[in-house]
């Protein structure tokens, strides 16, 4: 069972380092960068009750993104492919909340418009590395 541990960890880091060399910026990196903005960003919502949601949503999903995708770093090749997925649902969740804040009006800067296009880009880069990695997994089973 060791052994078979250890190869495993291999071909995740393999994987990771294969699936990253094609990014300029790195993703830890980016995701980090991005839940700092969209905290930032939570702080000048007005401090009306009915966008207290929005705030909760937001810092749930948004530093969720960040938290599995770290825990993705150091897992098994099954819990890597899990926990990225996850973080792919949050970085979606996150986009939708911030969609709703931008139709709504509630900010009127462009930080916001900014913030969408970065959940979105990030959840192709997840959705990018789930698929590549479910699609090595089959290949090798």
């Amino acid at each position: 069972m060791e052994d078979f541990y250890n190869k495993e960890n291999e071909e995740v880091i393999e994987l990771v380092k294969e699936l990253y060399q094609k990014y300029k910026v790195d993703l830890r990196n980016r995701i980090f960068d991005f839940v700092v903005r969209l905290m930032k960003f939570l702080m000048l919502l007005p401090k009306a009750k009915e966008f207290d949601v929005f705030r909760y949503q937001l810092s749930k999903a948004g530093t969720s993104i960040g938290a599995n995708y770290e825990e993705s770093q150091a897992s098994s090749l099954k819990e890597f492919v899990q926990k990225n997925r996850i973080a792919l649902r949050e970085a979606k969740e996150t986009e939708y909340f911030l969609r709703i804040i931008e139709a709504l009006g509630i900010h009127k800067n462009e930080e916001c418009k900014i913030l969408i296009k970065e959940a979105h880009e990030i959840s192709l880069i997840l959705g990018s590395i789930v698929s590549k990695t479910d699609r090595r997994m089959k290949e090798n089973s």
